[in-house]
């Protein structure tokens, strides 16, 4: 099995010190997969669709800007 080394805050590390009963790389391998099954769902998806980039970077700034509005961002 191949290792990994994470970054994380000295914050998050310290929760983390706190809960030794719990496996964290069982936990992180898991997440990676879900991750990962996630991303091919979207892949196959994005593998049928017909749009354009193009289409895409409109459709992009349509969604961003209505996510703007109704947080009051613009």
């Amino acid at each position: 099995m191949a290792n990994i080394t994470l970054t994380i805050t000295e914050d998050l590390k310290s929760e983390l010190q706190k809960h030794k009963e719990v496996n964290w790389s069982e936990v992180m391998r898991k997440a990676m997969k879900e991750h990962l099954r996630k991303l091919h769902i979207a892949e196959a998806i994005a593998s049928k669709s017909k749009l354009t980039q193009k289409d895409v970077d409109e459709l992009d700034k349509l969604i961003k800007k209505g996510i703007a509005k109704a947080h009051d961002l613009q």
